[in-house]
């Protein structure tokens, strides 16, 4: 018998994209699949859009408001399945996707390797994606994952991965404490475990972008920041613990060099402790510089206003694109709907 796939989506406030995060998830072409969303205590119609989907296969539980890794971890324990896709409420699989990672085990998968696939971004029309590839892209052991993961600042989007029940046990439960951050944590443990990482090209995720709706995004919130440099600490901490070499921890100064300007000046703090790391490291941080289209703005009102602009202006930027897109996709839907007749 084939292995049992559960998808697991948790799920707040979600109601514009859970239909059609549920539809990708629904359409998988491996049959043998179980979906389990967790509303998080949501204020909008996001349970009430989600139970019409409930049926054999898919089950739809509600909590109190606990945050993501509480409903992923709810949804973890009612699930029975050989493997687990997680997938967020707003992000959309190709129909393929999880059947070609199952493909890429082999008659006789191995529990320990850890499987990915490519990623691209959207935000109303998935047709438009943008996949970029970037240098985990590929085949690794998890210790160069994680180093060219924390030596470059590039990531995994949550869903592109396919884990055994083995490596999620292995794993532990998704940190409740955590503010910042709480999947790259969750995934670091989760190499810990991994023998390999098996990348497939050819399956495919769809990230949607929502704007500060994530916890990835962490702007000027001291509590965030902090969330965010605890799992800095835990990152690194986590390749020393697979490969201590003069390597990573090389790569462990770079990825405190590429995130210093994250707290400074805001956290003074956080940056003496950064530095104190990286001395550590053997290493040393070189002064935080803005991009050259905020430096003229620290020059003439200094470094708080650089910093709010450098958060402030991408936002405005991203409503505009956000706005246009939505525009976009609202023509080209009506425009098929002709075609149709409809």
């Amino acid at each position: 018998m084939k292995p049992l796939v559960s998808i697991l989506i948790p799920a707040y406030n979600a109601e514009k994209w859970i239909a059609e995060t549920l539809q990708s998830a629904a359409a998988q072409t491996w049959e043998r699949k179980e979906i389990i969303v967790v509303d998080d205590g949501s204020r909008d119609q996001t349970l009430a859009v989600a139970r019409q989907f409930a049926g054999k296969s898919i089950q739809v539980v509600r909590q109190e408001n606990q945050g993501a890794a509480a409903a992923r971890n709810k949804a973890l324990s009612l699930s029975q399945g050989d493997y687990i896709q997680w997938l967020d409420a707003d992000d959309l699989l190709a129909p393929d996707k999880i059947m070609r990672q199952m493909e890429a085990l082999g008659s006789e998968p191995n529990p320990r390797t850890l499987l990915s696939s490519s990623w691209g971004f959207f935000m109303y029309r998935p047709y438009r994606a943008q996949f970029i590839p970037n240098a985990l892209w590929c085949d690794l052991t998890p210790a160069e994952f994680l180093r060219r993961k924390l030596e470059q600042r590039i990531f995994m989007q949550t869903a592109v991965w396919l884990v055994s029940r083995e490596l999620t046990d292995a794993a532990g439960p998704w940190d409740i404490n955590m503010i910042s951050d709480d999947d790259g944590e969750y995934f670091c443990r989760v190499l810990r475990a991994t023998q390999s990482v098996r990348f497939v090209g050819e399956a495919k995720v769809y990230y949607r972008e929502v704007q500060g709706a994530r916890l990835s995004h962490v702007g000027r919130s001291d509590r965030k920041l902090e969330g965010l440099w605890h799992s800095m600490q835990l990152h690194m901490g986590y390749l020393r613990s697979l490969e201590d070499t003069a390597q990573t921890r090389a790569a462990c100064v770079q990825y405190l060099q590429n995130y210093l300007i994250t707290f400074y000046p805001l956290r003074l703090d956080i940056v003496e402790q950064m530095h104190r790391h990286a001395r550590d490291l053997g290493g040393h941080l070189e002064p935080p510089r803005l991009p050259w289209k905020y430096r003229w703005i620290k020059d003439l009102a200094g470094w708080d206003l650089a910093k709010r602009a450098q958060l402030f202006l991408p936002q405005i930027k991203w409503a505009f694109l956000f706005f246009w897109d939505n525009a976009l996709f609202r023509i080209e839907k009506r425009r098929f709907a002709d075609g149709l007749g409809i």
